[in-house]
């Protein structure tokens, strides 16, 4: 382990603000985690892993762990499917494009998602018509209070839209060290019902796509539609995409009836929070440092000096707005540190 004193973490959080950290640990394994917790035993230790989904506003004082924990391992295999370990260290899209180099499906929806494969449980990424809990076989996470080693199973892991127990729960209970994917070998199941991946690939004429077509699919309109956070300060989606009632959608049509939405049982809807924030006046506006990317209002951006408190400000004039027009109040996907 190595300890670093005020560290800057401009580099470290995909919205490029700048902060600094007063007590910074790099943790390259699971003993290096306990060896920490048993000295320190602080409650309110930061988890780091790519800060692809993290906002920080202000300076930080409390003690952060960047998770640096690398390797890909394949720990057990059938002819039709391969155990994966990774180590939560490792980045997210190199995961991906590893698995296809090896011909392995699952994964392929998930192509650029930015971020550390021990953030992805946390959130339960998707994108696509796939989340992470589709192929999640089981994590090894550290408690942050005991120091004890717990591995979760998927059935453990309480997965639903964008959350998990790690997100409720369990959350800044547990260190997540490393993490096992189920991936097919052969038979992959395709997925593009999706409808900007339907009409993506029908358009270049691919109608029977195989998991790089796929990949290379989402990775074009990942990239025509969301801003590159090494080039624009942004941590994707700000806000999770609402859940309403039937009922509660049945009354919005009255205002609207060309609302889009995307019935996910029964009784529920979900609807794009991007529209809510574009028809509330947001999309492409810029507010001093801060605003919303032109091509996407769900994408909030750092100009080049925006401080964290002034993205999140700008955040809650949105959530407000939302909430008077719609009577809907937007949740927060990205993750908000304050000291």
């Amino acid at each position: 382990m190595k300890t670093k004193y005020k560290t800057s973490l401009k580099n470290l959080n995909s919205f490029g603000v700048e902060c600094f950290s007063s007590n910074f640990n790099i943790i390259n394994n699971e003993k290096e985690i306990i060896d920490f917790i048993t000295l320190n035993n602080n409650p309110e230790t930061i988890i780091l892993g790519g800060g692809s989904n993290m906002l920080f506003k202000n300076n930080i004082d409390k003690p952060i762990l960047k998770i640096e924990i690398k390797g890909i391992e394949i720990i057990n295999e059938t002819k039709e499917k391969v155990l994966i370990s990774v180590g939560a260290g490792e980045v997210w899209n190199d995961l991906v494009s590893w698995s296809l180099s090896n011909n392995y499906g699952g994964l392929e929806n998930l192509s650029l998602i930015p971020g550390n494969v021990g953030s992805a449980p946390i959130q339960n990424i998707g994108a696509y018509g796939v989340e992470l809990k589709d192929v999640f076989e089981s994590c090894r996470a550290i408690s942050i209070e005991t120091g004890l080693l717990r591995i979760f199973k998927n059935n453990e892991c309480n997965f639903s839209y964008r959350s998990s127990i790690f997100k409720e729960e369990f959350k800044n209970k547990y260190i997540i060290t490393n993490v096992v994917f189920s991936l097919s070998k052969f038979n992959h199941v395709i997925n593009y019902t999706y409808e900007p991946l339907k009409n993506d690939l029908k358009n270049n004429n691919i109608l029977s796509p195989n998991i790089n077509d796929i990949s290379k699919s989402v990775i074009t309109i990942r990239s025509r539609k969301l801003p590159n956070p090494k080039e624009t300060g942004n941590c994707g989606s700000f806000f999770k995409n609402p859940i309403i009632k039937d009922l509660d959608f049945k009354e919005l049509t009255k205002k609207d009836k060309d609302i889009p939405f995307f019935k996910i049982s029964k009784n529920k809807i979900k609807i794009p929070a991007a529209w809510l924030i574009e028809k509330c006046g947001f999309k492409g506006l810029k507010d001093g440092n801060t605003g919303t990317h032109d091509k996407h209002a769900l994408i909030i951006i750092n100009h080049g000096n925006a401080t964290g408190c002034e993205i999140f400000n700008f955040s809650q004039k949105i959530k407000n707005k939302v909430l008077k027009k719609f009577n809907i109040l937007l949740e927060e996907e990205v993750n908000i540190i304050d000291k």
